[in-house]
């Protein structure tokens, strides 16, 4: 088998990080590692921790156009062609709708949105440019993109928007053999969710699992919030062979979470 370029946004730390780790494992030792993230030490720390293969960290803003062309100038200096792309970059926003300003809105859809249709974009073209067997793509979104959640609306519209792109990407792309996906977490143990949890880490855990009638929300069916692996072996799943007839997917990873609505 040839090698390939492998390319992970959002890279640094949470679910991306979690992507980063699961390809190292299960992909050849001669395909290369292409990490992205705003987090350039996070980056050399991951960097650090996968020895055997070839990494390059591009320090990244996903939301600004100059500095995806410089991340996909790097990748395209490389001999290996681009064949699986996770972009996992994302933001979070809270707040009542009434309440968001207009600056919260549009750094949110810049990041969330702008940036998924700029890397997804970039990366089609290399694709195509550079055909080889099995090229996928997979966007980390979030089941907020799939239901109402209150004090989430500018998160919950940004991911829908990148959703929604994502499956017409995958028709474009379709024809040319190349797969797009998203995968939509619910609760994971990341930075991001602990940050809800307060001061009593317990008991925020605990109120994701039951849920929270006030806010209309119910809880984790399963019982467990997931773990950023859980998250990255769906991921990779579909970025895999065995995901060959799978395109235009919206996978909920979520415990149940949303109730599939």
């Amino acid at each position: 088998m040839k090698p390939k370029t492998l390319l992970v946004t959002g890279a640094a730390g949470g679910i991306g990080r979690a992507c980063a780790l699961k390809l190292d494992r299960d992909s050849p030792a001669q395909d290369v590692l292409v990490l992205a993230d705003r987090d350039g030490p996070g980056l050399a720390r991951l960097a650090a921790q996968i020895p055997g293969r070839e990494v390059l960290t591009v320090p990244t803003d996903v939301s600004d156009p100059d500095s995806v062309a410089s991340l996909f100038n790097a990748v395209a200096a490389r001999p290996e062609p681009l064949a699986a792309l996770v972009h996992a970059a994302g933001i979070l926003s809270v707040g009542s709708a009434p309440d968001v300003d207009f600056q919260t809105w549009r750094q949110t859809l810049a990041v969330n949105a702008d940036g998924v249709f700029l890397v997804t974009t970039a990366a089609a073209r290399m694709m195509l440019e550079r055909p080889v067997n099995n090229r996928s793509m997979v966007l980390l979104g979030s089941n907020a993109a799939g239901v109402p959640r209150s004090t989430m609306p500018v998160y919950a519209a940004s991911k829908a928007a990148a959703a929604a792109f994502m499956r017409s990407l995958g028709l474009d792309l379709a024809p040319r053999g190349i797969r797009c996906n998203t995968v939509c977490p619910g609760s994971t143990n990341t930075g991001m969710q602990q940050a809800f949890w307060g001061a009593d880490a317990q008991a925020g855990r605990q109120s994701v699992l039951d849920g929270d009638a006030r806010a209309f929300r119910v809880g984790v069916p399963l019982g467990r919030i997931a773990e950023p692996e859980d998250i990255a072996d769906a991921v990779t799943f579909l970025l895999s062979e065995q995901a060959r007839h799978i395109t235009m997917q919206d996978l909920y990873v979520d415990g149940g979470a949303t109730l599939r609505a």
